[in-house]
C-alpha cells in the first residue's frame, strides 16, 4: 500500500512540475511579444488546419499592421462593443460577468458572454476553440500574465491584429481588404461598426452580410462610438 501511494505521489508531483513548466513557456512568449509581434495563434492555426482538411492548399487572410495604422474607427467600435471598460479593468468585468451570468440563467442557455478583450486575446493565443473544463481556468490565468506583463495598447493592438473576421479571415488589415478592399486605416465609421458587430459569428456573418442582426447590432455600436476610450 504504502509503494502504491509513493507512485501516486510521483505521478502527481510529474504533473505538477509539467503544469509549470506550461505555464512558464506561456510566460515566455508573453513576456517575448511585448516587443515582437505573434505570427499566429492557437486558433488561427486550428482554423488553417480546418481549411486544409478540405483544401490543402488553403492559407490564412492575414497581415499585421501596427497600431497607428489601425483606423480609429475600429477601435472605438471594438471597445464599444466588446469591452467599454477596456482601459481601467484589470483584465476582467466583473459587472459585465455578473450580468452575463444573470441573462443566461434567465434564458437557460448561453445568450451573452462577459469576456474582455484581455481574456478573448488569452483565449485566442493560447487556446483552442474547443470546451475543456480547465479552459476558463487558464484563460484567466494568461489573462493575468498579459495584464501585468503589457500595456494595455499593446494588449489593443495585438488583439486587433489576431482577432478573427471571417472564414480564414484574421486581423484588422486583412478584414478591411476581405469586406470593403480597402485598408485598416481607411475605415469609416460605419464599416468599423459593422467589423465590430460581426466580432461574436464572423463566419456566420462572412456570408450573411446583410442579416437583420448584423445590421442592428452596427446601428448600436455606431451610437455608442463616441462615448468609448481608446488605449
Amino acid at each position: 500500500m504504502s509503494r502504491l501511494w509513493g507512485w501516486l505521489w510521483r505521478g502527481i508531483a510529474i504533473l505538477f512540475a509539467l503544469l509549470l513548466l506550461y505555464q512558464l513557456w506561456i510566460f515566455a512568449h508573453v513576456c517575448w511579444w511585448i516587443k515582437y509581434n505573434p505570427s499566429s495563434s492557437a486558433f488561427m492555426e486550428d482554423r488553417l488546419s480546418l481549411l486544409q482538411d478540405k483544401n490543402s492548399a488553403a492559407v490564412l487572410q492575414h497581415q499585421w499592421v501596427p497600431y497607428a495604422a489601425i483606423s480609429g474607427n475600429l477601435k472605438r467600435a471594438l471597445i464599444a462593443s466588446e469591452d467599454a471598460k477596456f482601459v481601467d479593468h484589470e483584465g476582467f468585468d466583473w459587472e459585465g460577468i455578473q450580468k452575463a451570468y444573470e441573462k443566461n440563467m434567465k434564458n437557460g442557455k448561453i445568450v451573452a458572454g462577459g469576456s474582455t478583450i484581455s481574456q478573448q486575446l488569452a483565449k485566442n493565443l493560447f487556446l483552442s476553440g474547443k470546451r475543456t473544463p480547465w479552459r476558463k481556468g487558464e484563460e484567466a490565468i494568461i489573462t493575468v500574465m498579459l495584464e501585468a506583463m503589457m500595456d494595455k495598447r499593446r494588449i489593443f493592438e495585438i488583439y486587433l491584429n489576431v482577432i478573427e473576421w471571417g472564414n480564414g479571415v484574421f486581423g484588422a488589415e486583412a478584414a478591411a481588404r476581405h469586406y470593403f478592399h480597402s485598408n485598416a486605416a481607411s475605415l469609416s465609421a460605419e464599416q468599423a461598426a459593422m467589423l465590430a458587430a460581426m466580432v461574436p459569428n464572423p463566419r456566420y456573418y462572412d456570408t450573411h452580410r446583410e442579416a437583420r442582426g448584423l445590421l442592428r447590432k452596427t446601428g448600436i455600436i455606431l451610437g455608442r462610438m463616441k462615448d468609448a476610450e481608446t488605449p
